[in-house]
């Protein structure tokens, strides 16, 4: 591959969609027709270049994004595939934040799907400008202008038509081209490598003519010299069309729409001209800034080999044992064999090697310049989102969002061998995926994980077992519940018994009163008269506490409620503080009893985001899980709802929202506190 130096000539764009649009396929045909591979993968095969993961093949999905590099006329586009499944949504916003740029891939008959609007939202939080692709235009249902309508309605963007389908579902063979107003028919019988160029068919002449003039009429309201040579009824060449297009699309002023069927190898040539023709070079982006670790001071990080090193760790993976971290370098040049300084853990690390990603395949190469997508090998301690820069010039750029895991399993070894190894695998797959979470329950000795979905969980143990042979048994986690009081209630016990030769008396009266949510536990002596020694009522605090500690409904934990030590005593010289701690243990479980004890539910903050259409059955199935409204608020194109749910009544929750709006609901959680439900 011809290596380039010149910013100019970088595209780093990201495939993005919803699951089963096409992107995968989309990403295999350019990297046939660019000839970065010589045969064309197929998903429903399992043989797709991008999707090398045995589940990525298994499922027929993308689970993890994919990073390569191919050249397309003068130019090097650097793609990350991205998968579509709402539940692997941190690998697309960790892609977005390093691209400049994306090509969303849309179903001409799905049209505008669910996970399509929540990457489009990721891709404006980033300010990516985005080119569009109505991917199988060959399926029966197919309907081009239907989909167009769904960007401008579901996606809030203003989208600009240049091509036309030629033919829709079987009769599809090609695209009318607006920009230079041709028609491009494809070669079924090469595979789609070849086309013919050629005038637009009569029949055809009208709807082109038209659809030029839509064109004209959009991008002249965008752009000011289209403006004025349209109004002015100048000429308008194909280059200062082009010109003014790339301007609009950088500008994030508009979204180019293109069509194809990938599937059946049309429309590809025609995209990748456009990613070169209309997407920004890392020249044509504002300056990365990042803040000095120590004074809090901006700083610019141009595109520029020459300035100081500025690049982010955006994803980190384990290859065959070792870890690789894939940076995006902004700024300066990164060496191999060289030291780069991390702001984030105050200390040095070692690029070993600096590789050229395919897939899962390698290239080994000496440096990487500004502009470029790389694997790192050699970074032991760093970790997603972390900065590499050098000592003399340190930046801190701004760190990659993750989410809060929605749903939680509980997973425990088969066997002796799994027990040994269950905690390093764990720690590998939290190292690569922020989203996943893992804990040990104090409460039940659970090993708990937390992720994005059932799909994102049942992933994870499939890997467990695949690439470390380490095998576990999934069951639903216990819901760690609390126990409080209703009414006070005293209790009087007396210890008198000899242990290990030793005679021990002790007596103590305790009173339990209820407190306000939140309070917590509280001790307090109030004996009167002749005091009783320090040590004893230290002894007797032990022996309440450690009675709260499991309560007498379900032996869960007693909180907001304060125990008083009202009254203790003792036969002379048998006193002793094992007595009175033991006393207070058996008085306060007397009075728990008595004191009309009950549950408390941990209750859950949960942010539900969700389309106008559904909102009246998402606030339903809410208050159906006891769950309590407290706002809502509109925000572009969704509603959301925040309530609060007791976590019992949460489990399923990420199945039944998809359920109920046809997948375009999205919602976290996260605990808040303990209180009664209902």
């Amino acid at each position: 591959m011809k290596k380039t130096s010149q910013l100019s000539l970088i595209r780093n764009i990201g495939i993005m969609a919803h699951i089963d649009a096409g992107k995968t396929t989309v990403t295999e045909r350019i990297l046939f027709y660019t000839g970065r591979s010589h045969k064309l993968g197929e998903v429903h095969d399992g043989e797709a270049v991008m999707d090398w993961m045995a589940d990525e093949q298994e499922r027929g999905i993308t689970i993890t994004s994919a990073v390569t590099t191919c050249p397309w006329q003068d130019k090097e586009i650097q793609i990350i595939d991205t998968p579509g499944h709402v539940d692997f949504t941190i690998e697309v916003e960790r892609s977005l934040r390093v691209l400049d740029g994306a090509v969303g891939v849309f179903c001409a008959v799905g049209g505008v799907e669910p996970q399509s609007e929540t990457v489009w939202r990721q891709a404006d939080k980033y300010k990516v400008p985005k080119i569009a692709f109505i991917n199988k235009m060959d399926r029966i249902g197919a309907d081009f202008h239907s989909a167009v309508d769904q960007m401008k309605s579901k996606l809030h963007a203003v989208p600009l038509v240049l091509q036309l389908p030629r033919g829709v579902e079987d009769s599809f063979s090609g695209v009318i081209d607006l920009v230079r107003m041709k028609q491009i028919v494809w070669d079924d019988d090469t595979l789609g490598a070849t086309f013919t160029e050629s005038d637009i068919d009569a029949e055809d002449r009208s709807r082109a003519d038209s659809g030029r003039e839509k064109l004209l009429e959009t991008l002249a309201e965008a752009d000011d010299e289209i403006m004025e040579a349209y109004l002015s009824e100048a000429a308008i060449d194909d280059d200062m069309l082009a010109a003014a297009i790339r301007r609009a699309t950088i500008g994030l002023k508009l979204v180019p729409v293109l069509c194809g069927s990938a599937l059946r190898n049309k429309g590809i040539q025609p995209l990748l001209d456009a990613i070169v023709a209309y997407m920004p070079s890392p020249d044509d982006v504002p300056p990365i800034r990042g803040v000095h670790p120590e004074t809090r001071e901006s700083i610019a990080c141009p595109a520029d080999p020459g300035a100081p090193l500025a690049a982010l760790i955006f994803k980190v993976s384990m290859m065959e044992g070792r870890k690789l971290s894939y940076v995006r370098v902004y700024s300066g040049k990164l060496t191999a064999k060289s030291d780069v300084y991390n702001p984030t853990l105050k200390r040095s690390e070692k690029v070993s090697r600096i590789l050229r990603m395919h897939a899962n395949k390698r290239e080994r190469i000496d440096e990487a310049r500004a502009g470029s997508i790389v694997g790192v090998v050699g970074l032991k301690d760093s970790s997603t989102g972390d900065t590499l820069c050098t000592t003399d010039h340190p930046v801190l750029l701004e760190k990659i969002d993750t989410y809060e895991p929605v749903i939680s399993i509980a997973i425990e070894p088969k066997t002796h061998a799994d027990q040994e190894k269950i905690d390093q695998v764990l720690e590998k797959f939290s190292a690569e995926d922020p989203t996943l979470k893992v804990k040990q329950d104090a409460d039940t000795g659970q090993t708990i994980l937390s992720g994005m979905g059932e799909l994102h969980l049942e992933v994870i143990t499939s890997r467990m077992r695949r690439e470390f042979n380490t095998h576990v048994n999934v069951g639903k986690p216990q819901v760690v519940y609390r126990e409080s009081i209703e009414t006070p209630a005293e209790a009087e016990a007396e210890f008198d018994r000899e242990v290990a030769g030793q005679h021990h008396h002790g007596r103590v009266r305790i009173r339990l009163e209820p407190l306000s949510r939140g309070a917590g536990t509280r001790f307090r002596s109030e004996i009167g008269g002749e005091p009783l020694a320090d040590a004893f009522v230290k002894a007797a605090e032990q022996g309440v506490l450690e009675a709260l500690e499991s309560g007498s409904l379900m032996g869960y934990p007693v909180v907001d409620v304060e125990a008083v030590l009202v009254s203790g005593g003792h036969r002379e010289s048998l006193g002793s503080e094992l007595a009175f701690r033991v006393a207070a243990t058996i008085a306060c479980n007397q009075a728990l009893q008595a004191a009309n004890p009950y549950l408390l539910d941990p209750i859950m903050n949960v942010e539900v985001y969700v389309p106008e259409d559904f909102m009246g059955e998402v606030i339903g199935d809410l208050n159906a899980r006891q769950g309590k409204i407290e706002s809502m608020e509109h925000r572009t194109g969704v509603h959301v709802i925040h309530a609060v749910v007791p976590l019992a009544n949460m489990f399923g929750y990420s199945t039944s929202i998809r359920s109920a709006t046809q997948g375009r609901g999205t919602f976290t959680m996260q605990f808040s506190h303990f209180d009664r439900a209902g």
